[in-house]
């Protein structure tokens, strides 16, 4: 039976590996956050995620990452992503307060209810 040691969970910040990307895609070893719950993540292998930039924009669905250890800038809450955690190499780099996690969901429903 494979060993699954850390299995990232809702808020997290982590670095994975963003490659292969395509078009306007963020690629690389960058940071991410994860938006879906740590019971998901483990049954599935998978993660819900936003990637996480230093360029900010001033763009409508950036939300600013204080706090959150050692990472710095903005989440990108409208490019949701769903990858393997695991074969990404996921590591846990910080966890975002309650309120980021609330401004980066509002934004998502917003893209989704139109």
């Amino acid at each position: 039976m494979k060993r699954i040691g850390y299995v990232p969970e809702r808020g997290d910040v982590v670095w994975l590996d963003f490659d292969p990307q395509a078009g306007h895609e963020h690629a690389g070893r960058r940071p991410a956050f994860v938006l879906s719950p740590q019971s998901y993540n483990k049954k599935t292998g998978l993660m819900l995620c936003c990637p996480i930039t230093t360029q900010v924009k001033g763009y409508p669905f950036e939300v600013g990452v204080e706090g959150s250890g050692s990472v710095r800038g903005v989440i990108l809450a409208d490019q949701v992503k769903s990858l393997d955690w695991q074969v990404r190499r996921a590591e846990k780099k910080g966890k975002v307060s309650k309120e980021v996690l609330e401004e980066v969901v509002v934004k998502i429903r917003a893209i989704l209810e139109g």
